[in-house]
């Protein structure tokens, strides 16, 4: 192989090695967030809310939290009901929060909600592994008035 040739390829695997962990499976993908929403679903439905909410928000519970991966639940108010990442969140209504750039997120959610059984919704929210804003992309599906949901970070 040549020197240009070597220089080449050094040049294109260089930014996929400097991504580091991000490539080696830290990170949730949609197929598991959209798996985690079905388990949690389950969970609500065969143990009731209380327990399973409860299950949800305990940073423990290694069923329902997957490295970056966790269940949020709201119901059609915008009160959270289960919050995997920050349990003070829990009971509060959030209707009015927004993200950095100033996004309704959970009145957004609320509005797909009320017309969609299932839907991806994208915003900004604090990343619990970089713990920084970061972009997200949430799946959630409906299940009686609420929305189960698991986002990944992009």
């Amino acid at each position: 192989m040549t020197f240009a040739k070597r220089i080449l390829l050094i040049g294109a695997v260089l930014p996929f090695l400097a991504a580091g962990p991000a490539f080696a499976g830290d990170r949730g993908s949609k197929p598991e967030a959209v798996a985690l929403v079905k388990k949690a679903v389950t969970a609500i439905t065969a143990s009731g809310a209380a327990k399973a909410y409860a299950d949800f928000t305990d940073k423990a519970n290694t069923t329902f939290h997957d490295r970056d991966l966790y269940v949020t639940v709201y119901d059609t108010t915008g009160k959270c009901l289960a919050h995997g990442n920050n349990a003070k969140l829990v009971g509060k209504d959030l209707l009015d929060a927004q993200d950095a750039d100033g996004v309704y997120y959970v009145k957004e959610r609320i509005t797909l909600l009320k017309s969609k059984t299932s839907f991806w919704q994208d915003y900004k929210f604090s990343d619990p592994v970089t713990k920084k804003i970061a972009p997200k992309s949430t799946y959630c599906e409906k299940l009686n008035d609420t929305a189960v949901c698991v986002g990944i970070y992009k």
